[in-house]
């Protein structure tokens, strides 16, 4: 017992340094700070009269406090280890050396997730995304990968405790999805997710080939921070904008399939086309105002992207959704492998990939930027 308790020492006086470095990395002085200005603004007589505000107000203090608390939870957790072993030893009561292993095992793996978050320093990355899928080079092959990494990516946000929204769905021809658009929310969902942004490529044996021939397909995913309400950073010039609605395709329902309530935006302007589209909602007013959400979203990517002298690079990953351009291969025959071709992150566990293991990946990712 005494020589498993010195090694658990030196790993909690290591734990203890780490969390040091992640509060320095987390800013948590100055969240702190923001915390109590906020709380202020909250507390002022008029807050409530108006309503977007107070609500980003009272958002962003309740993910202030939870972060907040997380950080000292651990640290009070590295207190209750060493008060744990001190009692053991006391008692001599060696029952309590496993009790005290699984307690730090859960504190290395809590510090390890809280600790990603310090490499989270675009500033966008605590904002929530909007997510498009969309087929590309395959056919029918294509759209049926296009709805494997839709369920990919909707297992993963369940993982991560992030809430999942459908806007648009357009169903493929045969099967599966030509594409679809979700609004993501969470902690640090844009953080997480912006390096999944790119051409995924499937090889296989295709059930849809009664040769049983090896096929190859890809499928493109763009990722976009969502703005807040009341925030004026991007403002869309509505002259450049052809508005069109139609009738919602789906499962029914009052108005869907029955009234004109779809809404698809096409934002044009110089080389820059971008089409958003809405039919989930339940009317054509609050279909409009999410497709300006996610247009204004767009539009702020691609401010991001010419800011930071990529935007070549980008619409290059973008533009031709087939060989050459993928950020990910998932290789189900003869094998089994998932690679990035980014970070050279690979794993033969292809079926938890596509039950939404992504982990690796986007720490893997994370670690490079």
């Amino acid at each position: 017992m005494i020589l498993e308790f010195e090694k658990i020492r030196t790993d909690l006086e290591d734990m203890r340094r780490r969390l040091k470095d992640v509060g320095e990395g987390l800013h948590i002085d100055h969240m702190q700070e923001e915390l109590e200005e906020l709380r202020e603004e909250q507390n002022a007589e008029g807050f409530w009269d108006n309503l977007d505000r107070s609500t980003h107000v009272t958002r962003k203090i309740k993910q202030l406090e939870d972060k907040i608390a997380h950080y000292e939870g651990l640290n009070s957790q590295c207190d209750d280890i060493e008060v744990m072993m001190e009692l053991a030893e006391e008692a001599d009561d060696s029952s309590m050396v496993s009790e005290v292993i699984d307690m730090m095992t859960k504190l290395t793996a809590e510090t390890e997730a809280l600790q990603l978050e310090t490499l989270m320093r675009g500033p966008y990355d605590d904002r929530d995304a909007v997510l498009s899928l969309h087929a590309g080079a395959g056919g029918t092959e294509a759209q049926d990968w296009t709805s494997m990494l839709y369920r990919m990516y909707t297992r993963y946000c369940e993982h991560m405790g992030f809430t999942v929204k459908l806007l648009d769905i357009l169903d493929g021809d045969e099967a599966g999805l030509k594409s679809v658009t979700f609004e993501v929310s969470g902690d640090h969902v844009y953080g997480f997710l912006r390096g999944e942004k790119g051409v995924h490529r499937l090889v296989r044996i295709s059930p849809f080939d009664s040769n049983a021939r090896r096929h190859t397909s890809f499928a493109s995913l763009d990722v976009a921070p969502l703005l807040e309400e009341d925030d004026g950073e991007i403002e869309v010039d509505m002259k450049y904008v052809r508005v069109d609605t139609y009738h919602s395709s789906g499962a029914g329902g009052q108005n869907v399939n029955k009234t004109s309530s779809a809404v698809r935006m096409t934002y044009v302007k110089d080389d820059v086309t971008i089409v958003v589209a809405c039919q989930t909602e339940r009317d054509q007013v609050q279909n409009r105002a999410t497709c300006l959400k996610m247009l204004k979203s767009k539009l702020l990517e691609i401010r991001e992207r010419e800011r930071e002298q990529q935007m070549a690079d980008i619409k290059g990953e973008m533009k031709k959704i087939e060989w050459g351009s993928q950020i990910r291969s998932y290789v189900f025959q003869p094998y089994t492998m998932v690679k990035d071709h980014r970070t050279g992150y690979e794993t033969g566990a292809i079926d938890d990939v596509m039950n939404g293991a992504l982990d690796g990946f986007t720490v893997a990712y994370l670690k490079m930027q």
